[in-house]
């Protein structure tokens, strides 16, 4: 398969990277990578997918958000995260349909917070949820036999730096994390969330 993943340069990124090099022909998206892309804007989506070409699969592994307690969050704040975690995904399967052959997949990442909370994470949480959602209204409705799903991990062991701010959750190892992209990828289901941790 010829699979686009975007976000290849992050943790999570290399990851399914690692999973997947070697079975397929992987091609990198990153803000900086072979194959330039900036989620938060439309048109470069769209230069993504021309350089790309078809392919058989697209993961989006990408978006950040603030991590702020809930009072000082900011309208601009929610705004920020949700155009960056979601909407960016969102538009890389919007503006992709065209792009993925048929009964080929896109997966999305979301994460813990969709359904586990942390201090200062009201953010993150409300863009993993409305991915997650997301994944489950437009599975239905992709043409072709085009499947969509969320890899929603837990902390990564690969990230230390973030361990305390997850007291308690379980730490994700990277191999395992990367078989839950080839699940998606390889796998027949849609609309699915898989999680992890």
């Amino acid at each position: 398969m010829r699979i686009l993943l975007v976000g290849a340069g992050g943790h999570v990124g290399r990851a399914a990277l690692e999973a997947l090099q070697g079975r397929h022909e992987v091609l990198e998206a990153s803000r900086k990578g072979d194959i330039p892309v900036d989620l938060r804007d439309e048109s470069s989506i769209r230069a993504m997918y021309e350089k790309a070409g078809t392919v058989d699969a697209v993961i989006c592994c990408t978006g950040s958000v603030p991590f702020k307690p809930l009072g000082e969050l900011s309208a601009e704040d929610f705004r920020s995260g949700f155009e960056d975690k979601v909407l960016g995904q969102v538009n890389v399967v919007r503006l992709g349909m065209d792009r993925v052959a048929d009964r080929g997949s896109f997966t999305l990442t979301s994460g813990v917070l969709a359904r586990e909370a942390i201090l200062t994470g009201a953010a993150a949480s409300l863009a993993n949820g409305a991915l997650e959602s997301f994944v489950l209204a437009a599975a239905p409705e992709l043409p072709r036999g085009l499947r969509i799903n969320a890899v929603s991990p837990s902390v990564l062991e690969a990230a230390p730096g973030y361990f305390d701010s997850f007291p308690g959750f379980t730490r994700i190892p990277s191999d395992v994390l990367g078989q839950a992209y080839v699940k998606s990828v390889e796998g027949i289901q849609t609309g699915q969330v898989y999680e992890l941790g």
